[in-house]
């Protein structure tokens, strides 16, 4: 009998299962090795590294945000992964069935991922104004020394600016937000609030229905003086 052919059904989204996805297997839980499929089909193929947030890595696997920590804590625990401050995920070599051409992301660069995806949050909204300064570049990157997460930078910036928003629309009157300093002290506010993950989904909802609803009122002409 000739032997069959076996045929790609897509050329694409598939991943490389060797012997170091076997290893992975007899080393995590079976939430764990779902996690670590989950990176290694998303993850870039030359280094193995994929930046994302748990909120969207929870919604992905459909756990909560406290089981996905979990995960990532038992593969940094089992060697699998890294999980840097700026939410970049790389999957060590012994895990990783590709060969890397390039150099693992080198913390420089990890560096000003974090710093660009701290600007983007930031100009994201309305009720900011600001370029991104020099200064504000400075806070980034003392906040990516300090361990803070892009996680908690995003849900500082969001409820911060959904508390302007509300000040903006109740009063008619006040000044937009000029600089990343403005949500020092919120940092600190949502690393220890031990808020939900429901929580946190309705301060994004609300936060757009105002922004939208900001967005409109600036873009009403003046009324006309009689």
């Amino acid at each position: 009998m000739s032997p069959s052919h076996a045929h790609l059904k897509a050329s694409s989204g598939w991943f490389a299962a060797g012997v170091e996805v076997q290893r992975a297997a007899t080393l995590l839980s079976d939430a764990g090795f779902k996690l670590y499929v989950w990176i290694c089909l998303h993850a870039e193929r030359g280094r193995g590294c994929l930046q994302v947030t748990v909120d969207h890595l929870a919604t992905q696997l459909n756990k909560s945000a406290d089981e996905t920590r979990a995960c990532l804590l038992e593969l940094r625990r089992a060697g699998v992964c890294q999980y840097g401050p700026a939410n970049v995920i790389t999957v060590n070599d012994r895990f990783w069935p590709y060969t890397r051409p390039l150099p693992s992301l080198p913390n420089v660069d990890e560096a000003e991922l974090y710093v660009n995806a701290v600007k983007r949050t930031l100009l994201a909204y309305s009720c900011v104004s600001t370029s991104f300064t020099p200064a504000d570049d400075r806070i980034a990157a003392e906040w990516y020394r300090s361990g803070v997460s892009l996680e908690v930078v995003e849900r500082a910036v969001q409820l911060g600016c959904l508390r302007k928003y509300a000040a903006l629309i109740n009063h008619g009157c006040g000044t937009p937000i000029t600089t990343l300093r403005y949500f020092r002290s919120l940092i600190e506010e949502v690393a220890h609030s031990g808020a939900t993950v429901d929580y946190w989904q309705y301060v994004r909802i609300r936060l757009g229905d105002l922004d939208r609803r900001w967005r409109r009122r600036r873009e009403q002409p003046p009324e006309e003086t009689k």
